[in-house]
C-alpha cells in the first residue's frame, strides 16, 4: 500500500475502500497537520492507535488516547489536532447512513438507535474489535470475514453507545414549521452546491433574518450552513473524481473557485490533497 505524505515525513494518510460498499477507511498519523472545522455526510467511526489527539465537537474539547473509540454522527462539526508534540495515529471508517440503516434490521432484532451519544468512549474491547475490522479489509480471499467484522462492530457500537435523537418532538406547530424551513434550506444547499451561495439568499429562501437563519440551521443540523455546504461539495467532488472526472473539472463543478481553493478545503477536511486521495482509492479498489 502506497504511503502518501502531507507536510512532513511524520505526516501521512492512507485511504482505501472499506469492506462494505458505502464505507471508506483511513489510516493516518499527523504531527504537523491540523484539520479545520468541518463535517462529513457520513458517520466517522475510529480508534486512536498512538499518541494523543484532541478535537472540538459539540461545544467542548475532547481528548482521545490510545485505544479510545471516536464516534461522530453525520453533519457533526469537529476539527482535529495533536495533543502532544509526538502527534497521533488513528484509523477511521467513514460509513454512509445507508450502511448504518441496513445494520438496524428490526426483523433481525436490531432496532438500535441511529445516533451516537458521545464523541469519545474509553472501551478497550470495542477499540480492538474496530481495529480488527479495519485491518481485515483488503486481505486477500477474506472478503466475507472483513464484511462480517465490520457489520458486527457497527452493530455493537450502536447498541452500546447509541441514543434516540428527536430534535423536535411533539406536535408544536411553530417547531414543525421551523423544521420544515430548515429542511428546505438543507435541500437548497444540496441542490445549489456549485453556486456561490450567500446568507442573504438562504435567509430569503427561509423567510428569516440572516442571524436567525444561521442559528436555526445550526440547531437543526448541528453545523452552520457554510460547513454543511463544504461537506456536500467534498462528497460530490469525491464521487466525481472516482467517476474519472479531472481535478479542474471537479473543482469547477463543485463550486470551488479554482484548484487551489479545492485542494485547500479538501485537505482541511480529509487530511490529504485530492490527487493523492484519488490515487490511493484507485490503487486499493478491489
Amino acid at each position: 500500500m502506497q504511503q502518501a505524505q502531507a507536510h512532513t515525513p511524520k505526516d501521512w494518510a492512507r485511504f482505501r475502500p472499506g469492506a462494505l460498499a458505502g464505507v471508506t477507511q483511513m489510516n493516518a498519523h499527523f504531527t504537523e497537520h491540523s484539520f479545520e472545522r468541518h463535517s462529513h455526510e457520513t458517520y466517522s467511526i475510529g480508534v486512536t492507535a498512538s499518541g494523543v489527539q484532541t478535537f472540538h465537537c459539540g461545544g467542548a474539547l475532547h481528548t482521545s488516547l490510545r485505544g479510545d473509540v471516536i464516534l461522530l454522527n453525520p453533519d457533526e462539526s469537529h476539527d482535529g489536532q495533536r495533543g502532544t508534540q509526538e502527534g497521533f495515529g488513528y484509523s477511521m471508517l467513514y460509513v454512509s447512513q445507508q450502511v448504518v440503516n441496513e445494520c438496524r434490521d428490526k426483523e433481525a432484532g436490531l432496532d438500535m438507535a441511529a445516533y451516537f451519544s458521545q464523541p469519545v468512549v474509553r472501551d478497550a474491547a470495542m477499540g480492538q474489535a474496530l481495529a480488527r475490522a479495519i485491518s481485515a479489509a483488503g486481505q486477500a480471499q477474506e472478503s466475507l470475514r472483513a464484511e462480517e467484522l465490520t457489520r458486527d462492530v457497527l452493530v455493537r457500537l450502536l447498541q452500546r453507545y447509541g441514543e434516540r435523537r428527536e430534535r423536535h418532538s411533539g406536535g408544536d406547530e411553530t417547531r414543525s414549521t421551523g423544521m420544515a424551513r430548515m429542511v428546505r434550506i438543507r435541500d437548497y444547499l444540496r441542490s445549489h452546491f456549485d453556486q456561490d451561495i450567500t446568507v442573504d439568499t438562504l435567509a430569503r429562501e427561509a423567510g428569516l433574518s440572516r442571524v436567525h437563519l444561521t442559528r436555526a440551521f445550526a440547531r437543526q443540523f448541528g453545523v452552520p450552513p457554510h460547513i454543511y455546504l463544504n461537506a456536500v461539495r467534498i462528497e460530490r467532488a469525491q464521487t466525481g473524481m472516482l467517476a474519472g472526472r479531472g481535478l479542474a473539472e471537479v473543482a469547477a463543478a463543485c463550486g470551488f473557485a479554482d484548484q487551489s481553493h479545492f485542494s485547500r478545503r479538501f485537505k482541511g477536511s480529509v487530511g490529504l490533497a485530492p490527487g493523492a486521495w484519488l490515487r490511493q482509492m484507485r490503487s486499493n479498489h478491489a
